[in-house]
C-alpha cells in the first residue's frame, strides 16, 4: 500500500511539470499514509527534479512530532521544504486526504498583488466558498505560513499564497490536483478580465445557490 501511495506522489509530481502548474522543482505533492502504526503522509523530497523521482525518494513524516524528531522515517533525502504547512492542514482537517502545492503562472501572479479572487465567475465556488482567499505572507517553511494558510482556508479547500503560488487540498490526489488546475484556470480569467476593467461580481445569494448545485457538480 504504501509503494503504491508512493507512486501517486510521483505521478502528481510530474504531472506539475507536463501541465505547466509547477516547474522543475517547484510546488510539492502530499498524500495521507499510514506507516508501522504511526499516522503521518507521503511527501515529495526537497530539491530534486520531479522527473527523476523514484519511489525511495518520497519521504514519510508523522502527523505527531516535527520533521527534526523524526529522522527514522526519513528516505535518503530530506522532505520538502514546506513539510510544514502539509503536516499543519492536515492535523486540522480531517477531510483534507491529499494536497498539492504550485507556483502555477496565473495564480502567482495575482499572489503577487495579495488579491484574493472574487465571485466574478461562479467557477469560484469549486474552492468550496464565495471567493477565493489569498494568504498572507510568509517566509516558506515557517509556522506563520501554516497559521495565514490555514485562516485562508477556513470553509475552503484552495487558497492563494501572497507572492507565492496556490494550494488545494481534496480526498484524493486526482481531485486535489484537477481543483489546482481550475485554480490556475480561473486565475487566468480573472487577469484577462481585469484588462477590460473591472469585471461584475456576483452577489452572495447567487453563489449561495451555486454553492448548494456545485456539491453535485463533479462525481469523480
Amino acid at each position: 500500500m504504501i509503494e503504491e501511495l508512493k507512486q501517486q506522489v510521483i505521478t502528481f509530481a510530474q504531472k506539475l511539470n507536463t501541465t505547466n502548474l509547477s516547474p522543475l522543482r517547484s510546488g510539492n505533492v502530499s498524500i495521507r499514509a499510514r506507516k508501522d502504526d504511526v499516522d503521518g503522509f507521503l511527501l515529495t523530497p526537497s530539491g530534486i527534479k520531479y522527473e527523476t523521482l523514484k519511489t525511495n525518494d518520497i519521504v514519510f513524516l508523522s502527523l505527531r512530532e516535527e520533521y527534526n524528531n523524526l529522522k527514522m522515517f526519513n528516505s535518503s533525502l530530506n522532505p520538502s521544504s514546506e513539510w510544514r504547512f502539509h503536516q499543519d492542514i492536515y492535523r486540522k482537517k480531517p477531510e483534507a486526504k491529499a494536497i498539492v502545492h504550485a507556483h502555477s503562472p496565473h495564480a502567482t501572479a495575482v499572489s503577487a498583488h495579495g488579491k484574493s479572487i472574487p465571485a466574478f465567475h461562479y467557477m469560484v465556488a469549486l474552492a468550496g466558498g464565495d471567493d477565493i482567499k489569498c494568504a498572507e505572507y510568509a517566509t516558506f517553511g515557517t509556522p506563520e505560513l501554516s497559521i495565514n494558510l490555514l485562516k485562508a482556508l477556513e470553509n475552503r479547500k484552495a487558497c492563494l499564497m501572497s507572492n507565492h503560488g496556490q494550494i488545494t487540498f481534496g480526498p484524493n490526489l486526482k481531485q486535489a490536483f484537477e481543483l489546482a488546475q481550475e485554480v490556475e484556470n480561473i486565475c487566468h480569467q480573472y487577469i484577462i478580465a481585469l484588462k477590460i476593467g473591472n469585471p461584475k461580481i456576483l452577489s452572495k445569494t447567487e453563489m449561495s445557490k451555486i454553492l448548494d448545485k456545485i456539491i453535485h457538480y463533479k462525481k469523480g
